[in-house]
């Protein structure tokens, strides 16, 4: 059977986060433009009657 007790350890607050934080960035960033350009298409259409 496997050994699951053999893990390396790992303390806690070591890790880098900047990767992290910067693709969360830019995914909020493309959230915020995808729901703006939807609402902008919403009231095209309601304006044009389409």
């Amino acid at each position: 059977m496997a050994d699951f007790d053999n893990k390396p350890g790992a303390t806690q607050g070591t890790m880098d986060l900047t990767q992290h934080k910067k693709t969360f960035a830019g995914f909020m960033r493309a959230t915020v433009w995808v729901i703006g350009l939807s609402l902008a298409a919403l009231v095209f259409l309601a304006l044009t009657n389409s």
